[in-house]
């Protein structure tokens, strides 16, 4: 088993033609993506040309994973909307993907942004818990079936039902949990995404359990969303089960 040197990955800026092609090859080795669904190299030089960011891990003179952000306008606010994460399984496990997202932080609070957003799978566990529990990102708005049928197998044929993230970048919140510091929070519902979610995903025989679950947890947390409720938190047990923790989120204060 090959080990791979994490504490010598470098993260950069990508400004090249040649980076930017080999982001498209990453989206083929990470999503297993059709020619339909990439993202071709001149959407990437024209979010670094626009005012969004391309930014790459870097391990030796190859790039092993790569976040890239486009500027939005919501709400009379400028913000990033940060499209794209992308790590090699080889690379994951060593705090990669958030790593990408500090640097996507760094430079964005530098030119004078206080909010950063993205769109993530309600059913991936690992994600969830990096943007709510390990970045400080909350969540209120829920968009059913966002970008249609997609052709990687990871979706194992479910709609492409995504959360949006909101990561308010200098907020008490952030600050402190990014500090080692997470503030307490009042929980008033949990909406729960059980592990085997990926073996019925996969599996033909059990996709209606999957289909089910999305389903019901994309009801519970439409409804929660309507009676002004937030995703504040998430939680992993011991069996690999993941909860996205429930309650009021004050933005003027950062607080749950």
């Amino acid at each position: 088993m090959n080990i791979i040197p994490h504490d010598n990955l470098q993260i950069h800026q990508l400004t090249t033609l040649e980076q930017f092609e080999r982001c498209v090859v990453l989206q083929l080795e990470v999503w297993g993506y059709s020619d339909g669904d990439l993202v071709p190299r001149r959407v990437f030089l024209l979010a670094q040309k626009i005012g969004g960011q391309v930014i790459g891990a870097f391990d030796g003179d190859t790039i092993v994973g790569f976040a890239m952000a486009l500027p939005g306008f919501r709400n009379q606010r400028a913000y990033l909307h940060s499209h794209m994460l992308a790590v090699l399984p080889e690379y994951r496990n060593f705090g990669l993907g958030r790593r990408l997202k500090l640097a996507q932080r760094d430079d964005a609070i530098a030119r004078g942004f206080e909010l950063m957003e993205w769109t993530y799978d309600p059913l991936e566990i690992k994600n969830a818990h990096l943007n709510i529990a390990r970045l400080g990102a909350i969540s209120r708005r829920y968009q059913p079936d966002f970008y249609g049928p997609s052709s990687s197998p990871l979706q194992g044929g479910l709609p492409t039902d995504r959360l949006y993230a909101e990561w308010w970048l200098n907020s008490p919140r952030v600050v402190n949990l990014l500090r080692g510091e997470p503030q307490p929070m009042e929980v008033i519902e949990r909406v729960t995404v059980p592990h085997a979610i990926y073996q019925w995903k996969q599996d033909p025989q059990q996709r209606s359990l999957a289909e089910a679950l999305q389903r019901n947890n994309r009801n519970a947390l439409l409804s929660a969303f309507d009676r002004g409720l937030a995703i504040i938190g998430y939680e992993r047990d011991a069996s690999g089960d993941g909860s996205f923790l429930l309650g009021h989120w004050n933005e003027g204060t950062g607080k749950g």
